[in-house]
């Protein structure tokens, strides 16, 4: 196995001191010009880092970027793929953190994580889904879709009520009444707000909401499953569902066939997110868009001027009906 390279190393290939690769790498006064393009040229030759850690608290800087998740599920890898894409170019780099793996739950998962990583690891985090945000963080925080809503930090979610309205009203639009709604976790803002969408949308169109056809879905596929059966095992079923998530539906889909219906002539399905494999699903999964990689790349931009003393900011993005291959009229 190959050796860490060591700032001995550069120094020896650079023909230079010690003292004059740490001046370099950190950035100090007292190099030539000449000296210093050649040493850090150097530095990217033999792939020299120095630690994190000594850089941090020699600086008060790390550079690094940390992106803390609850886990790692295509939700949150497709929001680290929009931080990724918008720190390039950025003196920043990425540190991608799963804060519930080790403790098994996902409550104050990132009130851990912060304390392990703020002030030595990282300058800066962006937490997704976090249960709460600590006041007292020792570095600036962006959360994105915070289970209590837009209430601390700066925040970054979407437009959850009218997201989940649209993908009722398309239901509605095709023809169906009997509507059924699989909803997400009901400690989530996001999970009631997208309940209130549906709610909203019969309302309108004069279409008197069955609490029997609501039924508990959580937003993991597992946690979907009882529910999904306790919807079909009515004696009236619905013809539609509106799942709160992408993964509850397409698992609403995988129990519709297990109870001898087909989709979507038998039963309409529609999700929400727009995850990939809600394009790979066969047949193509109907959702609302949130625009993903955009809210990663905005809790960034946000992030960035945070740090650069900024005020805090909270924004709410748009979301987009998405028609594909799981939503049709109802049978006459």
């Amino acid at each position: 196995m190959n050796r860490r390279t060591t700032i001995h190393d550069v120094a020896h290939a650079a023909g230079v001191s010690v003292a004059t690769v740490s001046k370099a790498i950190n950035g100090r006064d007292g190099v030539a010009p000449a000296t210093l393009a050649h040493v850090l040229s150097v530095v990217d030759e033999l792939g020299y880092a120095s630690s994190l850690v000594a850089t941090s608290m020699r600086r008060r800087r790390t550079n690094v970027i940390g992106v803390l998740v609850a886990e790692f599920e295509p939700f949150a890898l497709q929001l680290l793929s929009g931080v990724s894409t918008e720190l390039q170019g950025t003196r920043f780099d990425v540190l991608a953190y799963a804060g519930s793996v080790s403790a098994g739950e996902h409550r104050g998962w990132e009130r851990r994580s912060l304390s392990r990583l703020g002030g030595t690891l990282i300058d800066g985090a962006i937490v997704v889904t976090p249960t709460s945000t600590p006041a007292d963080a020792s570095v600036p925080i962006v959360a994105i879709d915070p289970h209590a809503g837009p209430d601390g930090p700066a925040t970054v979610s979407v437009i959850n009520v009218d997201g989940a309205r649209a993908a009722t009203e398309h239901l509605i639009s095709l023809g169906h009444r009997r509507i059924a709604h699989l909803r997400g976790r009901t400690d989530l803002v996001s999970a009631r707000q997208r309940e209130q969408g549906y709610r909203e949308a019969l309302d309108a169109a004069g279409i008197r909401f069955d609490p029997a056809l609501v039924a508990d879905g959580g937003y993991r596929t597992a946690d979907s499953t009882a529910g999904a059966h306790a919807l079909l095992d009515l004696a009236d079923h619905p013809t539609a569902v509106f799942a709160a998530n992408d993964l509850s539906a397409i698992e609403m889909i995988r129990v519709a066939v297990e109870h001898g219906l087909h989709v979507p002539d038998d039963l309409s399905v529609i999700g929400f997110d727009d995850i990939p494999e809600a394009a790979a699903h066969a047949p193509q999964l109907s959702t609302v868009r949130q625009p993903l990689t955009e809210m990663g790349a905005t809790a960034v931009r946000l992030l960035l001027r945070m740090l650069d003393g900024e005020a805090h900011e909270h924004v709410r993005l748009p979301a987009e009906l998405v028609v594909r291959e799981t939503t049709a009229a109802p049978r006459t």
